[in-house]
C-alpha cells in the first residue's frame, strides 16, 4: 500500500480500526469512530447526511459495504488536531473507489467529523431500472420532445421487452412485446427516446418504493428516506438526473405519492383519458397514465401535446391516446375563483405538514372556499375493496400458482383481495358510484387543494408496520381523486423536517391541461418564487 505524508500520533491505528469495522460491518465501533453530535458529515452520491444519528441510521440498514483493500493512503495535515485522509481502494470484484475524511482530535481520541464516500461507478443501479439502453428506444429524430429521455414504469409495454411487474418469477414468464403502448408512442413520436424500462412496487400494488426482489428505490431529493411508488424507478430517474420525463400509472396515488416524496411535479391524468391499452392493469376502476418531471415547463409540454391544439388533439385521437368522450375535453376554465379546502384534508396531514400547507396558502394570496367532502375513511375503503376485488380477478389465479413469489407486503395484500366476498364488493360498487358522483359535484368546476401526502416520506430505515401505518393514512387523502376519477396534479411546493412535500391540485374531468396550468401560475406567482 502506498503512503504519502505522515500519520500523527494515534491517528493510523483509528484509521485502520475503521477499515476492518468496515469490512466486518461492526456499527458499533463505526459509530464511535465518528464525532458524535448533529454537525457531523457523511456524503456520497445518493446525498449528505447530517448529524450522527442519521449516519448510524444508513450505516444500521445498508448491510454492510462491498469487499476492498486499500492500495494507497494520502496524509495531509491541517493542524495540530485535525488531517484530511483520503483512501484509495481496490474492490475485489473489480473497481476502485475513494474514501476522503476529515479526523480530529478531541481529549486525545481521534474521530471522523466529516466524510465523503466516491465509490465505483455502476453499470446501472438495479433499484432503479431494469433494463436500461442508450437509447433503449430512440425517438422520432424530431420533434417537441427531441433529446427528452423517458424512464418507462415496468408495466407499460415497450416493443422488444418484456412487462416484469417488479417480479422476476412474472417476468421470465412474459411474452415479448410486439408492439409500443399508445402512451409509450406518442412521446416517441414526439422525438422523446427511452432510456430504459424503470422499477415498480410488485404489480404496483404499493406505495413505498420498497421491492423485495430489486431494493428500495432511492429518492433523489432526500437520501435518507424511502423514494415512494409504485412508479418508483420511473421518480427517482427523474429526480436524479438519469431521465428527464417518467412515464408511469396511478390507481391510489402511484404517481402523486413519489412525486411529492422527491420533489417532482406529477399528474394523475382523469380516469380514461389516457390510454391504458398495453399496461398491464392493477384495478382498471382507478388506474391511470400520467407523468413525472423535475420542472413544470415539460410536464406542461406532455400534457400539451396530449390533451392541447386542434391538431394534436386529432393525430393523437387517431392514435386512441385520447378518447372522444366529450367529458374529456379539458374545458372548464379554472384560474379565476378560490381554492376549495377541505378540513378533514387538512386534519389529515401531520401538524407540520399541514402548518406548511396553510403558509403555502397564504403566499398564494388567492381567496379560499371551505367545502364538506365525504368521510376519507369511506373514500379509502370503498377504493380498496374495489382495488382488491379487481387486483384479484387480474392476478389471483397467478398468485395462487406461483406460491412464495411475491414478497410478503404484496403477498398480504393479494390475501386480502383474495377474501373480498362478491356481496362486498356490490357494495363497495354501488357506493363508488354514490361517492363519485358527491366528488364531482363538490369539486364543480373548481379546484381543491391539500397536501399530496400527510407527511415527508419515511425514513429508509423504517419497519414495515411503520410504512403500512403511513400508507394507511396517505390512502384518505389519495383516495379522493381516486375514486372521483379526476386529475391530480402534484406541485413541489412545501418543505417540512427538511424534505419535500407536494401540494395537490385536483380539478373537474377533463380539465388536465387547465389543471397544469393553474399549477404553474400558483407555483410562479411573486409571493410564491420568494
Amino acid at each position: 500500500m502506498r503512503l504519502t505524508g505522515t500519520w500523527p500520533a494515534g491517528l493510523e491505528s483509528a484509521f485502520h480500526r475503521y477499515e476492518d469495522a468496515l469490512m466486518r460491518d461492526d456499527t458499533a465501533v463505526l459509530d464511535a469512530l465518528f464525532e458524535p453530535g448533529p454537525d457531523t458529515l457523511r456524503g456520497d452520491g445518493a446525498g449528505l447526511l447530517r448529524g450522527h444519528e442519521q449516519i448510524s441510521a444508513f450505516r444500521s440498514a445498508r448491510g454492510g459495504v462491498a469487499r476492498r483493500v486499500l492500495i494507497g493512503v494520502d496524509v495531509q495535515v491541517l493542524g495540530p488536531d485535525a488531517v484530511l485522509v483520503v483512501g484509495e481502494s481496490r474492490f475485489l470484484d473489480g473497481g476502485r473507489g475513494l474514501q476522503t475524511q476529515l479526523w480530529c482530535r478531541t481529549d486525545g481520541t481521534w474521530r471522523i467529523r466529516t466524510a465523503h464516500v466516491t465509490g465505483r461507478a455502476p453499470a446501472f443501479d438495479r433499484s432503479v431500472w431494469r433494463v436500461l439502453g442508450d437509447p433503449l428506444v430512440p425517438g422520432a429524430g424530431s420533434g417537441p420532445l427531441a433529446g427528452v429521455r423517458v424512464a418507462v414504469k415496468d408495466l407499460i409495454a415497450v416493443r422488444g421487452q418484456v412487462i416484469g411487474a417488479g417480479n422476476p418469477t412474472w417476468q421470465a414468464e412474459a411474452d415479448i412485446e410486439d408492439e409500443h403502448a399508445p402512451a409509450v408512442a406518442m412521446l416517441l413520436d414526439a422525438g422523446a427516446e427511452v432510456t430504459g424500462l424503470a422499477r415498480s412496487d410488485e404489480f404496483a400494488y404499493g406505495l413505498a418504493g420498497r421491492n423485495a426482489h430489486s431494493g428500495t428505490t432511492p429518492n433523489g431529493a432526500a437520501p435518507r428516506r424511502i423514494g415512494g411508488g409504485s412508479t418508483s424507478g420511473s421518480a427517482s430517474a427523474v429526480a436524479l438526473g438519469q431521465a428527464d420525463l417518467g412515464l408511469g400509472t396511478d390507481t391510489a396515488g402511484s404517481l402523486r405519492v413519489p412525486a411529492s416524496y422527491q420533489g417532482l411535479w406529477g399528474l394523475r391524468t382523469t380516469h380514461g383519458a389516457v390510454s391504458r391499452k398495453s399496461v398491464l392493469p392493477l384495478a382498471q376502476t382507478f388506474d391511470t397514465v400520467g407523468w413525472l418531471t423535475r420542472g413544470p415547463e415539460l410536464l406542461r409540454q406532455v400534457a400539451g401535446i396530449a390533451f392541447g391544439d386542434p391538431v394534436e388533439r386529432q393525430r393523437e385521437a387517431e392514435g386512441s391516446l385520447v378518447r372522444s368522450d366529450p367529458l374529456l375535453r379539458p374545458e372548464p376554465l379554472l384560474r379565476s375563483g378560490p381554492l376549495l379546502l377541505s378540513d378533514a384534508l387538512l386534519d389529515a396531514a401531520e401538524p407540520d405538514t399541514r402548518s406548511a400547507f396553510l403558509a403555502w396558502v397564504e403566499r398564494v394570496g388567492r381567496p379560499v372556499q371551505s367545502v364538506a367532502l365525504p368521510d376519507l375513511d369511506d373514500l379509502a375503503e370503498t377504493l380498496r375493496v374495489v382495488q382488491a376485488a379487481e387486483a384479484h380477478r387480474n392476478h389471483g389465479n397467478w398468485v395462487a400458482a406461483h406460491s412464495g413469489a411475491l414478497g410478503a407486503d404484496v403477498a398480504e395484500r393479494f390475501a386480502a383481495a383474495a377474501a373480498v366476498t362478491a356481496e362486498q364488493e356490490s357494495a363497495a360498487r354501488a357506493r363508488l358510484v354514490e361517492l363519485r358522483t358527491v366528488l364531482r359535484r363538490v369539486v364543480g368546476n373548481g379546484v381543491l387543494a391539500f397536501p399530496t401526502v400527510p407527511r415527508p416520506a419515511p425514513d429508509r430505515t423504517a419497519d414495515t408496520a411503520a410504512v403500512l401505518v403511513t400508507r394507511r393514512a396517505t390512502l384518505r387523502m389519495t383516495s379522493v381523486a381516486g375514486v372521483g376519477g379526476l386529475p391530480a396534479v402534484s406541485i413541489p411546493a412545501l418543505r417540512v423536517d427538511d424534505a419535500p412535500v407536494g401540494v395537490c391540485l385536483v380539478g373537474p374531468a377533463g380539465a388536465d391541461l387547465a389543471l397544469v396550468d393553474l399549477a404553474i401560475d400558483l407555483s410562479t406567482t411573486p409571493a410564491t418564487r420568494s
